[in-house]
């Protein structure tokens, strides 16, 4: 045996005749198929080519989508009608209350004037009343001697001012009592009793002592009898202050040149001289 007969063969093992036939076959397979695939494109390439396209399907969530997105513009729409509503209310309120202050300043302005005009008509009243005093307190007694009848005259010009001595009797006697015990009350605007008056509240409810109903006010009062002359007064007299139907206050005369009345709220229900505050006129209604 040789001695390289137990070493493997370097040489390349012989291919069998069907290995080359079959190898053989699929070359000759794939040329005749690209011999097939070049002719199909020279004519595929002598035809024009139709592309057709087709238009995406509407599908259940392209709907929802749809639909979605109309939902939110309405509820935009909605949104600014509520906008526009609103502005349209806050422009409403802001116009009147434009007209409401208007109206406020107007109101505040009138009520302005009245004001003015009542302070001068208080003026104009206090200014009168302190001419009537100083005309009056020039014509009080101031030292001329008792006459027969217990009068005392004054003032050069023959003017006078009774303070009668004499005593009350009857009604005179009456309401000059009832005021009297008033004396001290209160005063109060209005007040008509029992413990605080006005100055014709007192005078009016002395009367109704004697049954006689007099006008609530002043000015009414100042007419409710016969007009007297200071000279000649009678206890019962009702002494009023500025012009007859026009009166701004009253009292009663109750002798000996005094005067009771409800003068103000400082001093209440007083007696007083008539030099204290000298009267315009008086009525006598007894």
């Amino acid at each position: 045996m040789s001695h390289t007969a137990h070493i493997r063969s370097h040489r390349k093992p012989r291919r069998s005749a069907s290995t080359i036939a079959m190898r053989a076959g699929v070359a000759g397979g794939v040329l005749s198929t690209l011999a097939v695939a070049g002719a199909s494109g020279s004519a595929n390439a002598a035809e024009p080519v139709t592309q057709t396209l087709e238009l995406p399907t509407l599908t259940a969530d392209l709907a929802a989508q749809v639909a979605q997105s109309a939902d939110v513009t309405q509820q935009a729409a909605a949104s600014y009608e509520l906008q526009a509503e609103r502005d349209a209310a806050a422009a409403q309120a802001a116009k009147k209350a434009k007209a409401d202050l208007a109206e406020a300043k107007k109101k505040a302005e009138e009520a302005k004037k009245k004001a003015q005009e009542a302070a001068r008509e208080k003026a104009a009243e206090r200014a009168a009343r302190s001419a009537q005093r100083a005309t009056l307190s020039a014509s009080v007694d101031t030292g001329s001697s008792d006459s027969t009848d217990n009068s005392r005259s004054t003032g050069s010009t023959g003017s006078s001012v009774s303070t009668s001595t004499s005593t009350a009797t009857g009604s005179a006697a009456a309401v000059v009592s009832f005021v009297q015990a008033q004396i001290g009350d209160a005063y109060v605007s209005g007040g008509t009793g029992p413990n605080s008056w006005d100055c014709s509240g007192l005078v009016q409810a002395a009367f109704k002592q004697v049954n006689i109903d007099l006008p609530r006010v002043s000015q009414a009062q100042s007419t409710a009898g016969t007009q007297v002359s200071l000279s000649n007064l009678q206890p019962g007299d009702i002494l009023y202050w500025g012009g007859a139907g026009s009166a701004y206050h009253v009292g009663v005369y109750v002798g000996d040149g005094m005067f009771v009345g409800a003068q103000n709220s400082a001093t209440g229900v007083v007696m007083k001289p008539l030099s204290y505050d000298p009267p315009s006129g008086a009525v006598r209604v007894l």
